[in-house]
């Protein structure tokens, strides 16, 4: 049986006292492979020294959608399409509604659409965060007509969610589904199609407040498993296929 992390920062500082070790108990809770993503231009550049002699961590370059530094934003970009090579997807970006309020979302909305832009014009998939901002994310994504999406932690309704799957959107579940109704409801709504497992690490762990990582992808295995009503080896064999084929793993 194979897991993949599709999302995770494992280059977290949250991490600097273990990381190896972290990986490979995540190796021996069968995670084969891990996404790392980005979320600055700082960030960006220690993920790509950090991870660049693992062949089972990947890697996604963005923003954190709470940065509205345009300049900032233009150089992230700039040194995704000079790294290229090195990344399988472009994220985390998107909105963020739960911090970023009034006039300052119509710049987050541009900074999006600019992402969204990028993505269609040299053909990589997006990892959208969406907090607090489902329905407007998804509603930008189909307006862009943007199709190879992974909604990350998706906190959304789940007509938005069901609207976004009908369009080929995939959805990632979280460990923290052993407490949230929300991420419950989103997965038991959901074919199994549009799934993927991620950790989200170091946070949305199965036990509140505590560190998350890759390994914990075993909470959302089973819980899905008994939300679906579908073997855990049959879950795990669909989301790493369905991840396998949107990051084009190899």
């Amino acid at each position: 049986m194979k897991l993949i992390d599709v999302h995770s920062h494992l280059q977290d500082v949250a991490f600097d006292e273990d990381r190896e070790k972290v990986i490979e108990n995540a190796k021996l809770n069968s995670v084969s492979d891990i996404i790392v993503s980005s979320l600055d231009l700082k960030d960006a550049h220690k993920t790509l020294e950090m991870f660049k002699f693992h062949s089972s961590i990947h890697i996604t370059m963005g923003c954190n959608p709470c940065i509205l530094d345009e300049d900032e934003v233009f150089r992230i970009q700039k040194l995704l399409r000079d790294r290229i090579e090195e990344i399988v997807g472009i994220g985390e970006i998107g909105l963020d509604y739960y911090y970023i309020k009034g006039e300052q979302r119509k710049k987050q909305i541009e900074i999006f659409k600019s992402w969204i832009r990028l993505a269609k014009e040299i053909d990589m998939p997006l990892i959208v965060h969406s907090r607090s901002a489902g329905k407007y994310a998804i509603e930008i994504l189909l307006e862009e007509e943007c199709h190879s999406v992974l909604m990350h932690a998706y906190d959304g309704k789940v007509g938005w969610a069901l609207e976004g799957a009908d369009n080929g959107f995939y959805f990632s579940i979280p460990p923290s589904i052993e407490y949230s109704i929300q991420k419950q409801k989103i997965a038991k709504a959901l074919s199994l199609n549009n799934l993927m497992l991620e950790s989200d690490s170091p946070v949305l762990g199965p036990c509140r407040g505590e560190r998350n990582e890759s390994a914990n992808l075993k909470y959302t295995l089973k819980k899905l498993s008994e939300i679906k009503k579908v073997p855990e080896e049959e879950i795990a064999r669909v989301t790493s296929e369905n991840a396998i084929k949107f990051f084009d793993l190899i």
